[in-house]
């Protein structure tokens, strides 16, 4: 008899085979647990061997990573040099009255929640071409543009690699100025172009190396693409003047070169619009087909709402319907339509006159702002009793500026502000290199 029969036997308890069975189990598994720790073992090896075992630690986000230390500084007078955003003298993120309208006239229309087209929303599109090309463009006016709504300037961005990538068959090269925006670098070379450099600024006078900048663009190989920063040039704040441009356009002309726009602030650098677009705008009058970039995270406020366009200037009408299927074909894989929040409220506020015009006034309050804070800098460096050269600060434009401090003055000013802020302690403040 079986352990489990002779245990019941004894106790005068009949056992059903099934009752038997599971008793036998049970004992088996009561005997047996000394080598449980086995299998456990052999569980924890198959898990030691991940598939990405090979992948190594990736460097944190130079900008990003300046927010992180903002956050675990515990100095209430700390200044977040980071990620570029409009703040109000609080230190307070800042939503604008046309968009709080806006989103209240979106929720009492009860709208609903269905899919965008992979284009995005129509109304929308036509009003960020209108805006960056101008109402009266003969361009704009002739339907030979194509615009998709993108995911903010980045995305935005990404799918223009992509088509260049996929239709640009002249050349993998873009040139970007030198230094541009940190996200430009990746987003071109992820999509497969090969990166290369012009010279644009010069640390020696704090402003544009426009002479560098027409050497290095004379000798770019025809049939290039070269990126330029519509306005407000990130990170430098140091933009070209209007004869300037001139200059490039006809450069950049007889090159033959493929020119993409990054206009990530129209309205917010001058607080003029048109004044901001001026760029583009001459560019296209002069028979140069551009394509560009728009985000309306910084004239609009509209950061996490992540609303943003892609133009390409084309030939003629027939070509941009082409090229509109293209595009179409490209961002169906990536994210298959974009979000409809963001580009509802930029719609709204671009095609309704009174939020519009509310806008404008509120756009160039914002820019007006950040002027007027620029020149407050340098009437108070020079209150401190600085006997340097600051009109740089005031020169540059847009929410950037480089100051033409040196690295190590830099790194004294992030453990220790200088006495222009009034903060750190004495002995601190003594170390503190003179400005």
């Amino acid at each position: 008899m079986r352990g489990a029969e002779r245990a019941a036997g004894a106790r005068g308890v009949k056992c059903s085979p099934a009752a038997v069975t599971t008793a036998a189990a049970a004992m088996a598994l009561l005997h047996s647990r000394r080598f449980l720790a086995a299998p456990r073992l052999a569980a924890a090896a198959s898990r030691a061997s991940s598939w990405w075992s090979h992948v190594e630690m990736g460097p944190p986000d130079p900008i990003l990573g300046v927010t992180e230390a903002y956050k675990r500084d515990t100095n209430s007078k700390k200044m977040n040099l980071g990620v570029g955003a409009y703040r109000d003298d609080s230190g307070k993120p800042y939503v604008l009255n046309c968009v709080r309208k806006a989103e209240a006239m979106i929720a009492s229309k009860k709208m609903d929640k269905e899919y965008l087209p992979i284009g995005g929303l129509a109304d929308f599109t036509r009003a960020s071409a209108e805006l960056a090309l101008g109402e009266n463009s003969e361009a704009f006016k002739s339907g030979r543009y194509v615009t998709v709504q993108g995911i903010s300037g980045t995305g935005s961005l990404r799918i223009g690699a992509n088509f260049l990538q996929r239709f640009f068959k002249a050349s993998r090269d873009v040139y970007l100025p030198k230094p541009s925006w940190g996200n430009h670098t990746p987003i071109f070379r992820d999509a497969g172009m090969q990166l290369q450099a012009y010279r644009y600024y010069d640390p020696k006078t704090c402003s544009l190396d426009f002479s560098g900048a027409m050497d290095d663009i004379s000798k770019i190989p025809e049939k290039s693409i070269i990126l330029l920063h519509a306005c407000a040039h990130n990170p430098t704040g140091v933009d070209p003047r209007q004869e300037q441009w001139k200059e490039l356009a006809a450069t950049v002309k007889k090159r033959n070169l493929l020119v993409y726009f990054d206009m990530a602030y129209q309205g917010f650098a001058s607080g003029d619009i048109n004044r901001d677009a001026w760029a583009v705008r001459y560019f296209i009058e002069q028979g140069i087909n551009i394509v560009l970039s728009q985000s309306f995270a910084k004239n609009m406020g509209l950061y996490g709402e992540r609303a943003g366009a892609f133009t390409v200037i084309c030939s003629d009408a027939d070509e941009a319907k082409r090229v509109e299927s293209q595009l179409k074909i490209l961002i169906r894989p990536m994210y298959s339509n974009p979000p409809m929040n963001g580009a509802r409220i930029a719609s709204m506020i671009l095609n309704t006159p009174d939020l519009r015009k509310e806008w404008l006034t509120e756009v160039k309050g914002m820019a007006d702002r950040i002027i007027g804070m620029r020149t407050q800098l340098v009437s108070n460096l020079k209150k401190e009793g600085s006997s340097h050269n600051w009109q740089h600060i005031t020169d540059q434009i847009g929410m950037f500026c480089f100051t033409g401090l040196k690295p190590e003055q830099g790194e004294l000013l992030s453990t220790a502000l200088s006495p222009i802020f009034g903060v750190g302690n004495p002995a601190e403040r003594r170390a503190t290199p003179s400005v």
